[in-house]
């Protein structure tokens, strides 16, 4: 007794495909990628926690100023 044969799909047509990324798609990679890089122009800013102040409030501190250089 013979198995059912499947015919294979079309293949996929080689055309433009209408696919658009959301806005975060790429504004989160290029977020990241400025944090990083203004990191590494100011080493004298990424020094080793002392324990003073929580690391949030340090954080919110920086993005405060890397926020206000652009105004």
């Amino acid at each position: 007794m013979p198995a059912p044969t499947h015919t294979r799909p079309h293949p996929a047509t080689t055309g433009v495909v209408g696919t658009r990324l959301p806005w975060w798609a790429l504004a989160l990679p290029v977020l990241a990628f400025v944090t990083l890089f203004a990191l590494i122009l100011n080493p004298s800013e990424a020094r080793a926690s002392t324990g003073g102040e929580p690391a949030v409030a340090q954080l919110v501190e920086r993005a405060q100023q890397l926020l206000s250089l652009g105004r």
